[in-house]
């Protein structure tokens, strides 16, 4: 028999979304045993899906793999395991035998359910204790959530889940659905809680829903420091904590951070999480966090743009990422038409045969100034969505919104900028028909590579185009662009923007002046 009030740490599943499940085969059994020894409830051990186990992660193919990993079996915890329906694991899901894990909790979209509500009927058939947890519960209007539960009453499932898949609850949603399932839902079914901390309310309204239970076993979510996708969750240390000190001394706090210092804060340092803006906005607007991350990775909008873009999902088509879609409707606000050729007339007369250095935002145009200084003498100098007072410069060229709101007050001489802005007295230039394919297609110095080749510049000299590194203060010369990146999104980032120079800058002679990152 359950507590009143449980805590399921699904640290090895929520937070393998961080470091792909590759936790370590030792440190997922030491993950698991300190869990134990904290005396947290429920332990979720990770994924059953269809994939070629590897030791060294916390998705699994089949139930022995779990039962092997958490041999012995303590008898102060329950092991639980998730299943995504739409990867049809059922049939190698065994009789429960109490070697493997006691839990299986069955996420499914909507449209899935019919399907779904078979299958979790053989699994608690097979003697499983079974969470059915609809994604997005908080997506769910009163009538189709109630015809829900009227399914799960007739299932009897151990558990029935309100998953705030998007973030955005506040304590007010938590009143609305709890008692709309607990008003509705059979007495002997738990009601569990999983919450991603978007808005930074997974805590109080863990709390609230806490305040609420009064005749009802509840199921907490949360993970070790909170570790999970974006924002996060719950931090088991802190719920944990708050239970010890307002219900009863339960969990001891320890092992908990041990699990923290010693296993995650090494993946933490490569792939922080946490509060995040692309997070809280997408939240504001109650769609999928990661429509905000794609376009905050662009770096080429501010955040009222952001927003304004957000705005233009269809409700519909906002609860589940599709990049399609997103970059659909970048694109189509980005590129505004213009006709170009007067522009292009006029930038042709005012180059006028000379040969072209591009002066990118990199460190290395004051570290290596000497010798830029040594080549521009005499040439036509461009500076890409900054200014600087270091070089003569001929002209500012300019394609990036979020640049050009920090730059605006300090513009002034030749402005060359595309047509997804809006500057007076500059000449612009059709921002669609400068873009790239693919990742980083919008890349300021391959855009003005190619405008470059549209008038005929015969040789362009790069400077300033290091490339980035995990290091943020070695990334700009001006310190408002600088910010922190992992490993992973410093190796992303410098592979596109090198594909995208390369592609700009074939057909055109050309010359990198300064130490760079990318292979041109």
């Amino acid at each position: 028999m359950l507590n009143k009030v449980s805590v399921l740490d699904c640290t090895l599943r929520d937070g393998g979304y961080i470091n792909n499940w590759s936790f370590g085969k030792e440190t997922i059994k030491n993950i698991i045993n300190n869990l134990v020894e904290a005396n947290v409830d429920i332990i979720e051990c990770g994924f059953i899906r269809n994939v070629q186990y590897d030791s060294d992660s916390s998705v699994f193919y089949s139930m022995n793999q779990i039962a092997e990993v958490i041999f012995p079996k303590s008898r102060k915890a329950l092991y639980a395991v998730m299943i995504e329906h739409h990867n049809n694991v059922y049939e190698k899901i065994p009789p429960c035998d109490g070697k493997g894990v006691d839990i299986i909790r069955v996420t499914f979209r909507r449209d899935e359910w019919k399907e779904a509500k078979n299958s979790i009927k053989i699994l608690i058939d097979k003697g499983y204790k079974v969470c059915v947890q609809p994604v997005g519960t908080t997506n769910y209007d009163d009538e189709s959530l109630l015809c829900l539960l009227k399914d799960v009453n007739e299932l009897k499932p151990y558990a029935f889940y309100l998953v705030d898949t998007l973030g955005v609850m506040y304590r007010h949603d938590m009143r609305k659905f709890f008692y709309l399932i607990d008003s509705n839902l059979s007495k002997d079914i738990c009601i569990g809680f999983h919450s991603h901390n978007n808005l930074q309310m997974s805590f109080s309204n863990a709390q609230e829903m806490i305040r609420l239970a009064h005749r009802r076993d509840i199921i907490v979510d949360s993970s070790c420091y909170g570790m999970g996708r974006g924002v996060g969750n719950l931090a088991t240390e802190l719920f944990c904590d708050y239970v010890n000190n307002n219900i009863e001394q339960r969990y001891s706090i320890i092992p908990i951070l041990n699990i923290v210092d010693k296993y995650l804060m090494p993946i933490y340092s490569k792939q922080r999480w946490g509060y995040d803006l692309p997070y809280f906005l997408s939240a504001t607007v109650k769609c999928h966090p990661n429509y905000a991350a794609y376009l905050m990775k662009k770096e080429t909008l501010d955040i009222e743009n952001i927003e304004k873009i957000l705005s233009l999902i269809p409700v519909d088509a906002g609860k589940e990422y599709d990049e399609n879609l997103i970059e659909e409707i970048y694109f189509k606000v980005q590129a505004s038409e213009v006709d170009d050729k007067n522009a292009v007339s006029e930038l042709t007369k005012m180059i006028d045969g000379h040969e072209v250095v591009i002066l990118g935002s990199g460190s290395s145009i004051i570290n290596e100034k000497e010798k830029i200084d040594k080549i521009i003498e005499g040439k036509f100098v461009i500076t890409t969505n900054f200014i600087t007072d270091k070089y003569k410069v001929d002209a500012l060229f300019i394609s990036n919104e979020k640049r050009l709101s920090s730059l605006a007050e300090q513009i002034k001489g030749c402005v060359l900028s595309t047509s997804n802005l809006n500057i007076s007295d500059s000449l612009v230039f059709n921002y669609a028909s400068l873009l790239g394919e693919g990742e980083a297609s919008d890349n300021a110095g391959a855009i003005l590579i190619r405008l470059l080749k549209k008038v005929g510049v015969k040789k362009v000299y790069l400077a300033g185009f290091d490339g980035f590194d995990v290091d943020s203060s070695l990334n700009y010369v001006v310190d408002g662009y600088k910010k922190l990146l992992d490993y992973d999104a410093v190796k992303k980032k410098n592979d596109d923007i090198c594909k995208q120079l390369k592609l700009a800058l074939c057909g055109i002679n050309y010359e990198v002046i300064t130490k760079s990152k990318y292979e041109i």
